[in-house]
């Protein structure tokens, strides 16, 4: 096909926009310089074998190895599709596009959500059936929100996982030992005063001011893996997966040992982000040492990640396999680390729990809040209660000897 053919069509251009819209709404950085810039490039390279405009588009469209799998995925689908209504497209896929050996599942799933938001569809539906619909999705909604982690079918988990993608993380706010320029800061910036005062040729000095900085605090997470935390992991990790696109978070994994998934989790790809993380971790579902890991965080780790007094999550029910001596200490030298320490519990769940675990008990003393975590409704009454005060009223009462 060549440029002249393409632009007499006139189709050209605007599928080339559905494209990007599409490749947006999967995940990737596209917008509308992206897009011109993709226009312009097919009409001076024409439009020759379907390979040649597969790379055009990807050179373009593509700025991270991990964003390659999603454009294969909606490259693939999309011009598919619509080959067979247009003629133009028809032209621009003289050739298939040999089938790979493995389906990368999770990735053909989250583009093919991206291709039927409404990006390039016209799909009409009869008024009568929108409404039946709209009323069952509220009651399945509700249902979904309440209903525990551990009680959750596959598909009740992946949609769970999604409404957790989506929810409005904490906006607060700490103050930082760096200053910006203020014009209701407390301190006076004479270095920035001078400047203005050279631009009006010394008759006029302004004085410039400075404040502090003030962004959202760090996060550090401590999850534990273990048998009985094992159905509430991976919705945690998901949520975590959600906040570290919005401050910065640190991960960490533990069981019979500590694995640090950071960097594993930072990914843009929520479902590669935890096939990563599950890959790192080589504890799952086994047994508890949680004075042993904390131990392992407060001497390998804590330095390099407390040192701008974040919030620690910590992610457990406390049912600690051996109890010493050391747990206190260890759950202490953790609290005077942080800002906040807010042990989050599936066991609260339950409306008589009690404090009776020697690893409850051991711990609860050193913490600023306990909440439960583990249905939808936790998690969004865990992101309201970071963005407000420390608050001790969800703590159990203490247990009478």
């Amino acid at each position: 096909m060549t440029t002249a053919t393409a632009a007499e069509d006139g189709r050209l251009a605007e599928n080339i926009a559905w494209f990007g819209r599409a490749l947006r709404a999967a995940g990737l950085k596209v917008g509308p310089g992206r897009i011109l810039d993709a226009v312009a490039a097919v009409e001076m390279a024409g439009v020759g074998a379907r390979e040649d405009f597969y790379w055009t588009l990807h050179a373009l469209f593509v700025s991270r190895h991990e964003d390659s799998v999603v454009f294969d995925q909606a490259f693939r689908l999309f011009w598919r599709r619509r080959a067979h209504q247009e003629r133009l497209i028809a032209m621009l896929s003289p050739v298939a596009v040999p089938q790979r050996e493995q389906k990368r599942e999770s990735v053909l799933r989250r583009v093919e959500e991206a291709l039927f938001a409404g990006v390039g569809t016209e799909r009409q539906v009869e008024k009568p059936r929108v409404e039946v619909e709209a009323r069952l999705s509220a009651s399945v909604e509700d249902v979904l929100r309440t209903k525990d982690f551990a009680q959750m079918s596959a598909a009740e988990l992946a949609e769970a996982r999604r409404r957790i993608a989506h929810l409005r993380m904490p906006d607060d706010r700490a103050r930082t030992r760096r200053l910006v320029p203020d014009p209701k800061g407390r301190r006076l910036d004479l270095r920035a005063s001078l400047r203005a005062a050279v631009a009006t040729g010394g008759d006029l000095v302004l004085l410039k001011r400075r404040g502090e900085r003030e962004k959202p605090p760090p996060v550090v997470a401590l999850v534990d893996i273990s048998g009985s935390m094992a159905d509430y992991s991976r919705p945690i990790l998901s949520f975590l997966h959600a906040l570290a696109a919005r401050r910065k978070v640190s991960v960490f994994l533990f069981g019979t040992r500590l694995t640090n998934v950071t960097r594993q989790l930072a990914r843009r790809d929520p479902d590669a982000a935890l096939a990563a993380v599950s890959a790192s971790a080589r504890d799952w579902a086994g047994g508890t040492r949680i004075a042993a890991s904390l131990r392992a965080f407060n001497v390998e780790w804590s330095r390099r990640v407390t040192a701008q007094n974040p919030v620690v999550l910590l992610f457990t029910d406390g049912l600690e396999r051996e109890v010493d001596d050391t747990l206190p200490g260890e759950m202490a030298r953790l609290k005077r680390s942080c800002r906040r320490l807010v042990w989050l519990n599936p066991l609260l769940r339950y409306e008589g729990f009690e404090p009776k675990a020697q690893g409850v008990a051991a711990m609860l003393p050193q913490v600023d809040e306990m909440r439960p975590v583990h249905d939808l409704k936790s998690l969004e009454s865990l992101v309201a209660a970071l963005s407000g005060p420390i608050s001790r009223w969800s703590l159990p009462p203490p247990v009478r000897k």
